[in-house]
């Protein structure tokens, strides 16, 4: 039998349950919420202080989330994480994957199950989702997968990859960093990987060959086709195409590029070739082919200028209205680059108007309704926007600024290499590999904000708070006793498998972080309590808090693929459930053999 609550710990036991209700009915914002959660502990102890406290100490429970050095670590990598993504660090790698796609579907989805969850090892689980998302969609478009049979099977692979370090999401951090201050020995970088890394071994062939046949194919639904818009490419006078037949050197960009104007005979440095595609499919051709969509002199100046205004080139679209200047005019003599600094790389018509490649001229005079693909600083384009009365399209994109890619890529692996030998702590590792990313330019200070999430650090702040607030008031001892009543019977095993179950269901219905800053002291208590070792049980923790699969709302990137794949809310649960059940027992088997607890 055990006692009452104290009514410190009853009210930070309310406060955690009223917060979990507000992320599970998402009525108001994850910021919100987090800031009245903040807000109602550091007023609440300062009227009410703990025993032994003073009122200043409650304000100081409540607000040091936001200099916790685990905050600073996620900022930090959130700052590396940008730098991957403005230089095009990861792009080689996409670009292998397109081509293995190519060779056999069943071996690419493979593939990008494999390449996910270790790409998603070092890099937050988000960024990694971004860029496979669209690769998969075009992949879908062009007689691939259906998109919807892939992206909660790849999002899955992700978030089990995020599981395997530390530094795997900002989860995982919190976990940690909470486990250490209440004592635990630091844990490096890859310090649970081989478990994980076997417990994905086992879940992997179920997400690759159950799981998408679990799934709808919404491909009708699942999105659009690519806009394909009309370009020329001009020919480098380096290109290792030069001498080839058109039809050879596009052989290998298969149906994703339609062949418009063609010259005859092989390719010299002068000719034109013009095509029909989507904008990822011209950036493809452009790189295989060695060419240009527009002339070579304009796209220097352009980097020139960005260069001396500090601004990052973009590319947009903009869709032509009806009181546009340009209507009637063709690209060429339309004034666009000498006016405005912006080049049009291609144009979509409205009318569909398409030439062939036996001669039929394609319609090149702009009209309303057609859509430009156009490159240049942001201010340009918008400027170029009000002049000629454009509308611009949402989705912009920044061009990579591929020549630092190698050297954003160099201080991530250093940042992580350091910091996985023990030489120095992940925040110190991290910190400076955020601050060589700024000097170096490969993440401008002035774009900070891009890349860090303003939800992400409110949330974190508010979940140490709550951590804080129920380890201080007695709550996690109370839980602790209430839970071991129950689980006192059961073999370490069943221990562990009921801490991770317990916590996924908290993570698939509220917060993963405030799930972890809850289960990390109880997981301390329940050692104590039952005499088992602390590790695993925070381990149980850490990966319940990852086990993210089962709703759209659990994790940031299950919303990121709903619309994509046109998903329903049983589509999470039909291939989630199986999949949690699998982690699960395995997880639990190997932190029973991985710590001796048989």
């Amino acid at each position: 039998m055990i006692d009452w609550p104290t009514a410190h710990a009853a009210a930070a036991i309310l406060v955690t349950a009223a917060m979990f209700y507000g992320f599970a009915s998402a009525r108001l914002g994850i910021e919100i919420i987090s800031l009245l959660t903040i807000s109602v502990i550091g007023l609440g102890l300062y009227l009410a202080p703990l025993p032994d406290h003073r009122p200043q100490d409650g304000l100081k429970l409540a607000f040091e989330g936001f200099g916790n050095y685990a905050l600073v670590t996620i900022c930090a990598l959130m700052v590396m994480g940008r730098g991957l993504v403005v230089t095009g660090a990861l792009e080689p790698a996409a670009r292998a994957l397109t081509q293995v796609w190519r060779f056999n579907r069943s071996i690419g989805f493979l593939v990008t199950l494999v390449l996910a969850m270790v790409m998603s090892m070092l890099v937050n689980d988000t960024p990694v989702l971004v860029l496979l998302l669209p690769i998969l969609v075009t992949l879908a478009h062009r007689g691939g997968m259906p998109a919807s049979r892939t992206l909660i099977p790849v999002n899955s692979a992700v978030l089990i990859g995020g599981m395997s370090t530390t530094i795997g999401t900002s989860t995982n951090l919190l976990v940690v960093s909470i486990a250490s201050d209440l004592g635990l020995p630091p844990m490096s970088v890859f310090h649970f990987t081989p478990i994980v890394l076997a417990a994905a071994a086992v879940a992997l062939p179920f997400l690759w060959l159950v799981m998408p046949r679990l799934l709808p194919d919404n491909s009708p639904e699942a999105g659009h086709a690519p806009r394909l818009f009309h370009a020329e490419l001009r020919m480098d006078p380096r290109s290792p195409s030069l001498g080839r037949a058109v039809t050879e050197v596009l052989r290998p960009l298969g149906s994703g590029v339609r062949l418009v104007t063609a010259p005859p005979g092989p390719l010299t440095a002068d000719d034109r070739i013009g095509i029909a595609a989507s904008h990822e499919a011209i950036e493809d051709a452009m790189r295989v082919i060695g060419a240009h969509t527009a002339p070579a002199e304009l796209l220097q100046r352009l980097r020139l200028s960005a260069r001396t205004s500090g601004e990052d080139l973009t590319v947009a679209e903009l869709a032509i209205t009806a009181d546009s200047g340009l209507i009637g005019k063709r690209v060429a003599t339309s004034g666009i680059a000498e006016e405005h600094d912006v080049a049009v790389l291609g144009v979509h018509h409205g009318k569909g108007l398409w030439a062939d490649a036996q001669g039929e001229q394609v319609a090149a005079d702009m009209a309303e309704g057609d859509i430009l693909l156009a490159t240049g600083t942001g201010p340009a384009i918008s400027r170029l926007a009000r002049a000629e009365g454009l509308l611009v399209l949402e989705g912009a994109k920044e061009v990579p600024r591929t020549a630092k890619a190698p050297l954003a890529l160099a201080i991530m692996l250093g940042a992580v290499g350091f910091a996985s030998v023990g030489l120095v702590p992940i925040a110190i590792s991290a910190l400076a590999g955020a601050i060589a990313m700024f000097v170096t330019g490969c993440v401008r200070f002035d774009r900070v904000g891009r890349a860090l999430s303003a939800k992400v650090i409110v949330l974190v702040a508010a979940s140490i708070a709550v951590g804080r607030l129920v380890l201080e008031s007695g709550a996690a001892d109370w839980l602790s006793q209430l839970l071991a009543l129950g689980l006192h019977h059961l073999p370490p095993a069943g221990v562990l498998a009921a801490i991770m179950l317990f916590v996924t269901v908290l993570t698939n219905f509220a917060s993963n972080t405030t799930a972890a800053a809850v289960g990390t002291p109880i997981a301390f208590g329940l050692a104590q309590k039952l005499a088992i070792p602390a590790e695993p049980l925070v381990l149980a923790v850490l990966f319940g808090c990852n086990l993210c699969y089962a709703t759209p709302v659990a994790y940031q990137t299950n919303l990121l693929i709903m619309s994509a794949g046109d998903y329903r809310f049983g589509d999470y649960t039909r291939t989630g459930l199986p999949l949690v059940a699998i982690m699960i027992v395995t997880l639990s088997a190997l932190l029973v053999l991985s710590y001796g607890l048989y």
